[in-house]
């Protein structure tokens, strides 16, 4: 609409100049969300009220998770081993998100996620397990018991140490929602990842018997299984970047891309939400179809 002029009453109008593009006053029902979706004016957003504590949250998968969250109105504490990644992800989401520096492989680390819940926003609602290691693809008999040890304590440990932390909480409320980042290597295991393989595979039997367990305390349990994500962890997974091995890579995924942080924050803002109400010991395949 050009050269509307003085043609249309200013109150129908957002915006309006001669020779400039003017836009129906209608228009201010919908605002511009992420992902170029629109979201109508006053439609409460999915997370608004609830207080997450998500691990790994500085880069890749949990920054895509920690952002969605905090822009569906949840306030997050931001749990990361580094300081540096913590904060500047915090520091760019304001108020709502404070970073916490802690290690998910000791109890000390999840209760103080915790206590920081509950000093800094007065509730907890929500736990993501999202932080994990993986090694470079390598038999699995040439595995040293250091790299075990590692994938064990991050990927697995972490869900115990979680329980332990935060499921009290959650009964005590009989409300609460716990989301663990498990992988499509549970499902469909890639060769040479088979200890990171097994990692998530249990992360999959635990989210299943968490599930069974805390459903009479109001506590709902899921899991998502992540393809292979552009995120920092990518070279490691596939050995090596290169675009042959890329190429190799997408050839088994039938949507042809790579995951992302957004594909992540996206499912898990469903999952951890009150319209997931009915949902629970669910292992959610957010992998392009490679699991069919």
């Amino acid at each position: 609409m050009r050269g509307m002029g003085t043609g249309l009453k200013e109150g129908n109008l957002i915006a309006r100049s001669d020779n400039a593009t003017v836009i129906p006053a209608a228009f201010l029902a919908f605002l511009p969300a992420e992902n170029g979706r629109f979201r109508p004016k006053g439609e409460m957003m999915r997370l608004m009220g609830k207080v997450a504590v998500v691990t790994g949250g500085g880069s890749g998968f949990g920054e895509g998770i920690v952002r969605k969250f905090v822009a569906e109105g949840a306030k997050v504490v931001l749990m990361d081993r580094d300081a540096g990644a913590a904060n500047r992800v915090a520091d760019s989401l304001g108020g709502a998100c404070v970073a916490y520096v802690g290690d998910v492989a000791q109890a000390a680390g999840m209760e103080g996620a915790r206590d920081m819940a509950l000093s800094a926003f007065g509730g907890l609602h929500v736990l993501v397990n999202n932080a994990g290691v993986v090694h470079v693809p390598t038999p699995l008999d040439d595995i040293d018991e250091a790299t075990f040890d590692r994938i064990a304590n991050v990927n697995m440990r972490s869900v115990y140490h979680g329980a332990r932390a935060m499921v009290p909480h959650f009964k005590a409320q009989r409300l609460g929602a716990i989301l663990n980042v498990a992988s499509t290597g549970g499902v469909s295991p890639r060769p040479n990842l088979t200890w990171y393989n097994a990692s998530k595979g249990w992360v999959i039997t635990a989210t299943r018997a968490m599930a069974v367990e805390l459903a009479p305390f109001g506590i709902r349990v899921n899991a998502i299984n992540p393809v292979a994500g552009d995120t920092p962890l990518l070279a490691t997974f596939m050995g090596s970047d290169t675009p042959e091995i890329r190429a190799k890579f997408l050839s088994t995924i039938p949507l042809g891309r790579f995951s992302t942080p957004e594909d992540m924050g996206n499912a898990a803002a469903f999952l951890c939400s009150d319209e997931a109400s009915m949902i629970t010991g669910v292992a959610m395949e957010v992998d392009g179809g490679r699991c069919i």
